[in-house]
């Protein structure tokens, strides 16, 4: 009985340290690892997910799903960068080696917090032979979400982390994050790059995919601030959960699908997606395309891929571009391959059977094996050809300059120092050094910014298809973030990128130049109609969000026009056709006044010059030959002077003329005058001389008030679409004063020569002078309302018509008639003829006087005698006087 008690404890025991190891097992963390002086963590997700089914309320590790070459990939890198820092002279100049701890995340970010808990533990151990050698420095994690968990971990102990693909704004936040860095730029620069590749092809109008999760909220909430002030609105948003096998994913992904196919103006879509739900996604359009009946057009579009699946292999085997339409890619900048290539030859080199503790090799190698059953040299072929398949210089690179820069910071701390005895070198002394000094990676030099970021920019990459297969085409642009532009690689590339111009993503349809946008009701600014630009506006680039204004002086558009037009300046110009036939009847005016000067000049003893005035008949045409010259002035732009001259010229000469004709007028008056008692007051009156200098001088006073108390002055009329010079009377009073009083002088001329129409016929002037006084006035009286009501270029002419008619009219009454006697009635020029007409007339005019005193007489008024000397006396001095 004893014994069976003995044997049952045993039992119990065994069972219990049995359970107990089993237990320290599971908690462990499996992972290659290399031994050395100084031990650097490395967390990558080598599996794409975790098996999240809950069967226990006790705290246990999920197993990892679905390995992934890429995360692989990556591991390998950080393990061959390591090898290689410990093969250069670096760190033997210390005598350090560096030795690794490889973990996997799993992209899980509980995964990945286990991972951490296990080195932070080995900086704890109280046994430094069992535990080993702390770890100094992370390198990880591979997303966004990891790396701000674990971030927040490690900086408990300010342990370095330096991240080669989480790309979190929120990680360059150094009062959250102390402890992080990274060697690649953040979200910020990249939705930068974005934005700016989107302005540079016009398109305003695009759908955001992401993962929820910190790297894709963050990513969506700085490419939607960054979109929106230039420009660039966002058609839809959909957010897809990071759990991949999840109901919740896929209904998500139908989701998305769908709203991609009801937004076909979104022909670009920017994507901060996983690459499997990108894949998930490409299935989904492809089977809602199939079963809608829709075209293949109709799923085709311009896909924005962030760094997250720019360059997945996963993804360029399972879509087809002829479905997906173009893929722009943006990647962290590359390095040289040839050091990871010789590793990978020398893994292929050394078999299936040489992986050491690098379990997540041989999972890789079963996986292979199991799914084409390989012989071991086939496999290893295999799997060293798939790893290559999945190596991207850029994810290379980063992970290089981060064991670089972890490298050269522990030699910079151990060069004063034995740091191979545990515990010499804390982790926060490293990461001081890596903050201050600059690190070097094939002969370049690299530093952390403010921010613990290495900005070198991005590589824009574009999918092509040979029909088979799709490839990540070579670089065709590259991003410089310090002035936010884009330099193409070559001239082909150029090419590649300018075929994208022709596609179009805008809610509505571009203004053309003489439009502009009238933003509709709704919450983009991107959906808008268009307005044409109205009169005097324009727009001279598409999409003007207003049409801008002309310059109202000098410049007019019409309705829908792109630029302005300068205003045509209008002026009565010299080369106008109806300018040039005034001024040929004004220069005729001076020359055929010159030439009747010259023959009254010549014929001025004869008769018919001395009936026509004498000397005042010089004066008159004198006065016309200025009288036409001021209205050539009328003519060609105008100037303040010729403002001025043009209309007291004219003012003047004109009234020198009508004061010589009104003398004249009174001088036949005088000479034909019967009334004894009115011929005395007539003779006291007439002084020629003085009337003509008093009748000018009241007109050269008014001419002068009116020049210095408000003047004429040349201005520009602002038309719709012209700008018209031309002259300002100054005082439209003063300029009918001028007018008015030579038309009183003219009437004067008028009713005194009207009173004289029936004098001889051949020497009646005073017939000529009621015609030409009579033409002025009717001229002139039809000029005031024509020169009120018309406006424009013509107004000056039509001052200058009515000036021409005057002159024309007294040149043609009171001296034509004249040149026609002198030149062909040379025998009416004579002084007998003369006698004999003015006989005719008196004797004819004595007769009519006598009967009417006879008359006078009969009707017993009283008479006064009639003596036939007295009329002959009468007679002689009209003779006299003519």
């Amino acid at each position: 009985m004893a014994w069976l008690l003995i044997c049952w404890h045993i039992t119990i025991l065994l069972i219990i340290l049995g359970m107990g190891h089993a237990a320290e097992k599971e908690s462990s963390m499996l992972g290659p690892t290399s031994k050395g002086t100084v031990i650097l963590g490395g967390i990558f997700a080598v599996h794409e997910d975790v098996e999240k089914e809950n069967r226990t309320f006790a705290p246990h590790l999920h197993p990892c799903i679905r390995l992934e070459a890429r995360g692989l990939v990556r591991m390998l890198a950080m393990i061959n960068a390591v090898e290689k820092v410990n093969r250069s002279p670096l760190l033997a100049d210390v005598n350090v080696t560096l030795g690794y701890h490889i973990l996997d995340s799993c992209a899980d970010v509980s995964t990945a917090l286990r991972a951490t808990a296990h080195f932070i533990e080995r900086s704890h151990c109280p046994g430094t032979t069992s535990c080993g050698p702390p770890v100094l420095a992370v390198v990880g994690a591979s997303n966004s979400d990891e790396s701000i968990a674990i971030a927040r971990q490690l900086t408990l102990e300010m342990i370095p982390q330096i991240s080669y693909s989480s790309t979190a704004v929120t990680l360059s936040d150094k009062r959250r994050f102390p402890a992080f860095m990274r060697t690649i730029p953040n979200d910020r620069h990249q939705t930068a790059a974005m934005v700016s590749l989107l302005s540079t092809y016009g398109w305003t109008w695009v759908g955001v995919v992401i993962t929820d999760g910190n790297y894709g909220q963050s990513a969506l909430e700085n490419f939607v601030s960054q979109a929106s002030k230039n420009g660039i609105c966002v058609a839809f948003k959909s957010i897809i959960p990071q759990a991949v096998g999840s109901q919740d994913v896929r209904s998500a992904i139908t989701q998305t699908a769908r709203t991609i196919f009801e937004n076909p103006e979104a022909q670009v879509i920017v994507s901060f997606a996983k690459p499997t739900l990108m894949v998930y996604l490409y299935q989904e359009l492809k089977n809602q395309m199939l079963r809608g009946g829709r075209d293949r057009k109709s799923m085709r579009r311009v896909w924005v891929a962030s760094d997250s699946w720019s360059s997945s292999s996963s993804v360029k085997e399972n879509i087809h571009l002829e479905d997906m339409g173009h893929v722009l890619g943006f990647t962290f900048k590359s390095g040289d391959l040839s050091s990871f290539n010789e590793y990978l030859s020398r893994l292929e080199a050394a078999g299936h059977d040489d992986t050491g503790d690098n379990v997540f090799l041989q999972e890789f190698y079963t996986q292979l094996n199991a799914s084409e059953g390989y012989g071991d040299t086939e496999l290893v072929s295999k799997a060293v050809e798939t790893l290559r398949e999945h190596t991207h210089a850029s994810n290379i690179f980063s992970v290089e300059m981060a064991v670089s820069a972890i490298a050269q910071a522990l030699v910079s701390v151990c060069r004063n120092r034995d740091c191979r005895t545990p515990g010499t070198v804390q982790p926060w002394e490293l990461l001081k050094a890596m903050w201050m000094e600059e690190f070097k990676l094939r002969d370049k030099s690299f530093k952390f910014d403010s921010s613990g970021d290495i900005n070198l920019g991005y590589d824009v990459t574009m999918w092509r298809s040979d029909g088979e297969n799709i490839h990540v085409q070579n670089v065709v642009a590259e991003y410089h973030p310090h002035n936010n532009s884009f330099t193409h690689s070559n001239h082909s590339t150029t090419q590649q990128l300018n075929a994208l111009k022709h596609i179009i993503s805008k809610c509505s349809k571009s203004c053309v130049p003489g439009e502009s946008k009238k933003t509709t009701k709704g919450p983009h600014t991107c959906c808008y109609e268009c307005a044409i630009c109205s009169a005097n506006y324009y727009s001279n680039d598409t999409d003007m969000a207003q049409c801008l204004s002309c310059d109202p002086v000098t410049e007019w558009s019409p309705e829908g026009t792109s630029s302005c037009l300068p205003k045509d300046r209008l002026f009565f110009s010299w080369q106008d056709p109806f300018a040039m036939v005034l001024l040929t009847f004004s220069a005729l005016g001076v020359i055929q006044n010159l030439l009747v000067s010259a023959l009254f000049i010549q014929q001025q003893d004869t008769p018919v010059v001395k009936a026509a005035g004498g000397p005042l008949s010089q004066v008159i045409l004198f006065s016309l030959v200025i009288s036409n010259i001021s209205a050539m002035l009328f003519v060609g732009r105008p100037n303040s002077l010729q403002c001025k001259a043009r209309q007291v010229l004219f003012g003047i000469s004109f009234t020198l003329c009508v004061s010589c004709i009104l003398v004249k007028t009174l001088h036949i008056l005088l000479a034909f005058q019967f009334n004894p008692e009115l011929h005395e007051v007539l003779r006291g009156l007439y002084k020629p001389y003085i009337i003509v200098a008093i009748c000018v001088s009241l007109q050269a006073a008014t001419c002068i008030c009116w020049l210095v108390l408000k003047s004429p002055y040349n201005h520009i009329v602002n038309n719709p679409t012209t700008l018209l010079e031309a002259c300002h009377e100054g005082s439209y009073l003063a300029f009918g004063v001028m007018l008015g009083y030579i038309a009183v002088l003219a009437f004067v001329c008028f009713i005194c020569a009207f009173k004289g129409r029936k004098l001889p016929h051949l020497y009646n002037e005073a017939k000529f002078i009621t015609f030409s006084m009579l033409l002025y006035l009717i001229s002139w009286l039809l000029f005031v309302p024509v020169y009120i009501t018309t406006s424009g270029v013509y107004l000056p002419a039509v001052e200058m018509v009515v000036i021409l008619i005057s002159n024309y009219g007294i040149l043609c009454c009171h001296f034509f008639p004249k040149c026609y006697i002198i030149l062909f009635k040379k025998e009416q020029n004579t002084n007998t003829a003369f006698r004999k007409k003015l006989y005719e007339y008196s004797n004819k005019t004595t007769d009519v006087v006598s009967v009417s005193v006879v008359t006078n007489c009969r009707e017993g008024v009283t008479c006064p005698s009639l003596h036939r000397g007295s009329i002959t006396r009468h007679c002689r001095e009209r003779s006299n006087s003519i």
